[in-house]
């Protein structure tokens, strides 16, 4: 699960790393331990953040799922949230056609 944050801003920068994992986006992760730290949309200020990253995760409340057709059939949440497909997420973020 992520935190959706715009102008996030981190401590600890030279631990840090960076990968473009598609065309319109990367994924940071900590170069000490590996763990994944964010997903972010290179062209935006968007940043899902991990919400295991945060000391207080009281307030958190999940509103999207993303490719949910790939996901497992047994893979259910009980809250409802808006869903989109991976083509969704496709044409909602990815790059626009030339």
């Amino acid at each position: 699960m992520g935190v959706n944050c715009q102008n996030a801003a981190f401590e600890g920068e030279e631990s840090i790393g960076r990968t473009r994992s598609s065309d319109w986006a990367e994924r940071g992760f900590c170069t000490k331990c590996g763990s994944n730290l964010f997903y972010h949309i290179i062209d935006s200020k968007d940043y899902q953040i991990a919400a295991g990253l945060f000391d207080d995760q009281s307030k958190l409340r999940m509103s999207l799922q993303v490719f949910t057709d790939s996901k497992p059939k047994f893979y259910e949440f009980s809250n409802e949230t808006k869903m989109m497909t991976g083509a969704e997420v496709a044409a909602s973020f990815g790059p626009s056609p030339k």
